[in-house]
């Protein structure tokens, strides 16, 4: 969890803050298309997220929220008067599938693209999106290569930024004096928030007293490493992992009597979806996320009206990535004046030269920035779980 017009910003908030999805943004049975626009010219744009399987919960949320982003943009007159056309694709965690996710999406003519959703497959992709200069902005893919080329950027923090963040949260607030951390060394994701958090640890006001790993072969026992953390005396367990782990382990914990604080960080937004998980478990869990679904802003509160009436669950921190994500593009189309009928590669140049100018306002943060290399600047915020839904700490 590094680097404009107010009038601008305070467009994109006035527009995503209007409540309704519109008709022009009705779902295409079957075939994971939304946002079919009239007119001859229209803007193009596809996301990519495992909308099946594991990490389903962070996908779904990713396709979907920008899908509602793309029905108010139209209902509202579109991108300097064209509308979008959007298109959805599932990649399953996989890498190579999400390449081939993206060739899908290439096909049908994608000008711009969300995602991807996750680390390994939006690098995977941003091979292809280099090589294409397509420009690519994914919500949620943290992993530092995630945003490696000039024409990529990011909505989250990255992996550096999460674990920095929560070793200061974690401090500032005098959450432990003494942390334990259990982490995927075969994940990138995972791997790149332990280095970050341990090294910002060091002269910080609770001590690091265990660390162990597992790998994506070992990950369904874990009581070794939350032994150990135990009989560190660890009053405080951080896990930069992903949300389907995190539940095992808040469950065998529960098991053997164990019951420090659990902090982790967007990995484990999700958590509650989790099938046959007992959420009382999660209760007093800690996060590290830009969203709060509970904020009383006129913009949050009709995002989550909106999603909820669409989708039938409360969004989580990935969606309003997603959603921030489409309205950023929004906003650096139109502070360049870009068009339809401009090829790829002239959007790209176009979209990446305004990001580096515009200041957005949205979900996620009131304020946000980027640089050159793709990373955002905004404000880091947390999240505690409480009666089964998340609420912003305090």
């Amino acid at each position: 969890m590094n680097k404009v017009v107010s009038v601008m910003s305070a467009a994109v908030i006035a527009l995503s803050m209007l409540a309704g999805c519109g008709d022009t943004a009705a779902d295409t049975a079957g075939t994971g298309d939304a946002g079919s626009a009239s007119g001859d010219k229209v803007f193009k744009i596809g996301a990519i997220g495992p909308l099946t399987g594991g990490a389903a919960a962070y996908g779904n949320a990713v396709c979907n929220a920008a899908e509602l982003a793309v029905a108010e943009i139209n209902a509202n007159g579109g991108i300097n008067g064209y509308q979008v056309e959007y298109k959805k694709q599932d990649d399953e965690l996989n890498a190579e599938k999400s390449v081939n996710a993206y060739n899908t999406l290439k096909d049908w003519g994608m000008q711009v693209l969300v995602g991807s959703t996750t680390s390994a497959c939006s690098i995977a992709v941003s091979e292809y999106t280099k090589a294409d200069n397509m420009f690519q902005l994914t919500p949620s893919g943290s992993a530092e290569d995630c945003v490696k080329y000039d024409n990529a950027f990011r909505v989250c923090f990255s992996d550096p930024n999460q674990g920095i963040a929560s070793a200061q949260y974690i401090s500032d607030h005098n959450l432990a004096t003494k942390v334990g951390i259990i982490y995927d060394s075969s994940d990138v994701y995972s791997s790149g928030i332990y280095q970050k958090f341990v090294q910002e640890s060091e002269g910080k006001n609770f001590e690091v007293v265990s660390a162990e790993a597992f790998t994506a072969d070992n990950n369904t026992d874990f009581s070794v490493q939350l032994q150990k953390a135990k009989d560190a005396g660890a009053d405080l367990v951080f896990l930069p992992i992903y949300y389907k782990e995190a539940a095992l382990i808040l469950t065998q914990a529960s098991t053997m009597g164990y019951a420090p604080t659990f902090f982790g960080v967007d990995g484990l937004d999700g958590i509650l979806t989790v099938e046959n998980f007992d959420v009382s478990l999660a209760e007093g869990v800690m996060l590290l996320t830009p969203f709060a679904a509970d904020a009383t802003d006129d913009l949050t509160v009709n995002f989550v009206k909106n999603y909820q009436e669409k989708y039938g669950e409360i969004p989580n921190q990935f969606a309003a990535d997603a959603y921030d994500a489409v309205f950023i593009i929004k906003q650096a189309m139109e502070a360049k004046g870009v068009t339809p009928d401009m090829s790829v590669s002239d959007i790209c140049e176009a979209v990446k030269g305004a990001m580096t100018e515009i200041e957005a306002s949205g979900l996620t943060s009131a304020k946000m920035t980027w640089a050159a290399n793709g990373e955002p600047n905004k404000e880091p915020k947390a999240v505690i779980i409480k009666d089964g839904a998340y609420v912003s700490a305090q």
